[in-house]
Order: structure tokens, then C-alpha cells, then sequence
């Protein structure tokens, strides 16, 4: 499903509702909310929205359970950490408990932290297939999304859930978890905006799969649903009706 919004601000608007909504359905249906966050600009907004009236008392805070798709190998007071601006933007204004928040050690080594997440999300989900009630991804200009490029060895991965990653001419590695775990996902939700992602959004939904080249591509829910939310700078190349 592809919905379009006329900017940025409607769109984190529409995400945070629906952020809100899922919580609430996933909190009565079985008792708690696991959401994988998004990082980069584009959800901020979104994670500012939920920590304001009348959102901030929609969300059952107490049965929320936080991660990331990925991190950057930072301390986590870097300026560049997801983790860090999603605390600010939304955790440190909202009363999830301090055990419920479940980071990407970035500045541990980059092996260590991936295994440690990995650790962290099994320990979690038990013996349960692990399944996120909402994943929140991006999309780069790349085709990228989480932090699994173009062309990385992370792509074929089939049984671990996270990875060590680096993008071409970038000196800091990264943590990502991986396909299998996001295509366990309830519901994936895709946020995209501006014209300069236009050229790979319209590849990424209209192109034939190539996703080494496009690695969004890659998720496909296989009981679970994908939703794209886009402003219309960014949709302005999308064939009408798709």
C-alpha cells in the first residue's frame, strides 16, 4: 500500500497515529508493543509528535518495548547515533521504562556489538519466532534501507538477525539487523521523503527486483503487511494509481 501526503509534516502526523493505533491494538491483543525504530531525519518529526498532547497519553508507555534497525559504531552521545536522537526527540520525554528500551551498543566493537544485540532480540522473543508489531524503515538514495547496502555480504544472510555493515567511502561501520528478522515483521512501514529520493523510489516499487542493487527490495513481510508512506515531492515520479 502506497500513501501519499502532501509534506513532511502531514506524514509524521499520519505515522504517528498509526504509531499510536498499533500500540494500542498490539498492547490488547497480547499484552505488550514491540516497535523497531527508524533512524536518519526523516522520522523525527514522528518521534517529536508522539511525545506531545494528545498522542503522548494514547500510547500504553508502560507495555512499549523499543529497538533500532540500526546504529552507526558510536558512543551513544555522538551526535550521528540513532539511538541518541531518538532519546531526545521522543524517549526522554516519555514514560517507557528504562528496561524496556533495548539499544545498539555502538561503541562497543563492531562484531561484539552486533552479537550482543542479536543476544538482546533472542533473549526477548524467547523461543517465539520473533515478530515485531511495527518496524519503521527509511529509504536512501542508494536504495538503502536500515543500514544494508548496496552490494553487502549482509544481504545474503539467512539466519542471523544482525550484521556488521559499512557504506562505500565511509569510514564507520554499522549495526543492522537483517532480512529474516524484518521480514517477520506484523507490519513494516516504509517513510519517505523529498524530491531527491523521488528517482529510487520509483526504481525500488516499479523496477524488476534487483535487490543487491536495491536493498529494500529485500523486505517482504511473509506474514505480515508493507506500507509505504511518502510525501509528494518524493512520490512526484510514481506511475498514477500504483
Amino acid at each position: 500500500m502506497i500513501e501519499v501526503f502532501p509534506d513532511q509534516e502531514s506524514l509524521s502526523r499520519a505515522t504517528a497515529e498509526l504509531f499510536a493505533a498499533e500500540a494500542g491494538r498490539a498492547e490488547a491483543a497480547h499484552g505488550r508493543f514491540a516497535v523497531l525504530l527508524a533512524g536518519g531525519e526523516t522520522p523525527r518529526r514522528t518521534y517529536e509528535l508522539l511525545a506531545e498532547e494528545p498522542l503522548r497519553h494514547r500510547v500504553p508507555w508502560g507495555r512499549v518495548h523499543i529497538f533500532w534497525g540500526d546504529e552507526r559504531c558510536v558512543p551513544p552521545e555522538d551526535p550521528r547515533s540513532n539511538v541518541r536522537m531518538a532519546r531526545r526527540a521522543l524517549l526522554d520525554r516519555v514514560p517507557v521504562p528504562a528496561g524496556q528500551i533495548h539499544p545498539i551498543a555502538g561503541d562497543l566493537p563492531p562484531r561484539q556489538a552486533a552479537a550482543a544485540y542479536e543476544a538482546a532480540l533472542r533473549a526477548f522473543f524467547g523461543p517465539e519466532l520473533p515478530r515485531f508489531d511495527l518496524v519503521l524503515l527509511g529509504l536512501g538514495a542508494d536504495g538503502h534501507t536500515a543500514s544494508l547496502f548496496p552490494c553487502s555480504l549482509a544481504l545474503d544472510e539467512r539466519e542471523r538477525w544482525t550484521a556488521v555493515t559499512q557504506r562505500a567511502n565511509e569510514e564507520i561501520k554499522r549495526i543492522t539487523v537483517t532480512a529474516p528478522l524484518l521480514n517477520r515483521a506484523a507490519l513494516v512501514v516504509f517513510l519517505v521523503t523529498g524530491a531527491e529520493k523521488a528517482a529510487v523510489l520509483q526504481e525500488v516499487l516499479e523496477s524488476s527486483p534487483e535487490p543487491h542493487r536495491h536493498p529494500a527490495q529485500l523486505v517482504k513481510p511473509a506474514h505480515g503487511a508493507v506500507r509505504w508512506l511518502v510525501d509528494r515531492a518524493a512520490a512526484r515520479l510514481l506511475r498514477p494509481g500504483l
